[in-house]
């Protein structure tokens, strides 16, 4: 016991500190690109180096999380060195020239790589190496977006659908707050958002957020169909790697420049706090999520470094702001919904939905979180943002006996 804890202190210290130098530098490469715009028109370039760079040297680690699932469920060779440092430099490259992705990958990438790397030091069994790739991918999550509990639940979660990882939880709780205590220690910059009050709790409220969860996991499935379209498409028809991020940021430039106002560059945290102010139109406020859909899903599915989370998070906090004009739910509790359940669905991740969505907007979200992280779960359908997630149970499977028990 003693020599899990002390292992499990190390990967949250190394992906804890990690994910602080990255949110620093992350913070850097927006402000830069917000100070000066035209800087935008240099992703292609970015793209191209990218694509270079990950050709040349990154060999496996071009496949990121997957990677990290592939090894867990099969361990083969400890993750290469290098992929921390080149998720590092590829996100903050895609950021600082205006890509639309997220963080999270980073984080986790970065996390699970270099606690990894105790396994090749200290010459560890290969069951206890699968328990610290889900201990550094989890700490890294919890680390980046500043949620110790989803990020001890993340790493035991995403591993497969319809199944818990629960012989983990020891490591995965230590290392997640380690990891997240380590990155407050060296002042990372994490995200604020408002925290919710309910005055009371009404079951009616509960019938309509399932039908938003609904539409939450309908959005994550459109997401994902996306990308993963994009991604063979570019694979199809341009055969050298490094032209797909160059030709994507060609696309990006122009249609950035024709949407007119630049607010899907980056993650795109300010447009995330503005949903929680009432909106007025819905066709203006529907065009937000479809079209940070559409850019991210060109950025990451054509090699360009970050993840999804936070655009994510801006297109369920964006399409539950959309929803507050249309069911009779309180703008707060919808983009709060909203916020957690489309990455649930992507991610097939609800249980660390659930949680993150409680430690940013407080207890009062609870009831409402779970039913719309597990219904956005439900819809979303098996093909979520990591395609090396394996299916150990049916999801119809799990809704049915939840009915089944309900009437018993």
């Amino acid at each position: 016991m003693f020599r899990k804890v002390g292992l499990s202190i190390t990967v949250g210290i190394l992906s804890g500190s990690a994910a602080a130098v990255f949110l620093i530098a992350l913070e850097w490469a927006t402000q830069t690109r917000n100070n000066n715009t035209f800087i935008i028109w240099g992703l292609p370039l970015a793209g191209l180096a990218i694509g270079l760079i990950y050709h040349h040297f990154g060999h496996e680690a071009g496949r990121g999380n997957n990677l990290i699932i592939d090894e867990i469920h099969n361990p083969k060779k400890i993750l290469p060195i290098p992929m921390a440092p080149l998720v590092l430099g590829g996100t903050l490259l895609t950021h600082l020239f205006g890509g639309s992705a997220g963080r999270e990958g980073t984080a986790v990438q970065m996390g699970a790589s270099l606690s990894d790397q105790i396994a090749r030091f200290f010459k560890i069994e290969m069951k206890d190496r699968q328990i610290l790739l889900m201990a550094g991918a989890g700490a890294g999550f919890g680390a980046a977006i500043g949620t110790p509990f989803a990020g001890a639940v993340f790493g035991m979660e995403v591993i497969q659908i319809g199944k818990f990882k629960w012989s983990a939880w020891v490591e995965c709780l230590v290392a997640s707050f380690v990891g997240y205590s380590t990155s407050i220690l060296l002042q990372a910059p994490h995200s604020q958002f408002p925290k919710i009050a309910i005055d009371s709790f009404h079951a009616h409220v509960l019938l309509w957020v399932v039908i938003a969860g609904i539409v939450f996991g309908l959005a994550a499935r459109v997401f994902s169909s996306v990308t993963h379209g994009i991604e063979k498409l570019n694979s199809r028809f341009i055969k050298y790697p490094p032209l797909r991020p160059f030709i994507a940021g060609l696309i990006l430039v122009v249609l950035y420049y024709i949407e007119g106002s630049y607010r899907y560059v980056g993650l795109g945290i300010p447009i995330i706090n503005e949903t929680f102010q009432p909106q007025e139109h819905l066709e203006t406020t529907l065009k937000d999520p479809a079209f940070k859909t559409l850019f991210t899903a060109i950025t990451v599915g054509s090699g360009f470094k970050g993840g999804e989370f936070v655009p994510l998070v801006f297109i369920g906090s964006t399409l539950g702001s959309a929803l507050a004009l249309i069911l009779p739910v309180s703008l707060k509790i919808l983009v709060a919904v909203g916020f957690a359940a489309v990455f649930a669905g992507a991610a097939n991740a609800p249980i660390a939905c659930s949680l993150m969505a409680i430690e940013i907007f407080g207890m009062d979200i609870a009831p409402y979180a779970v039913v719309g992280c597990f219904m956005s779960y439900f819809f979303s359908g098996y093909k979520g943002i990591y395609t090396s997630q394996i299916v150990h149970t049916k999801k119809h499977n799990r809704l049915l006996s939840l009915f089944k028990k309900s009437n018993t």
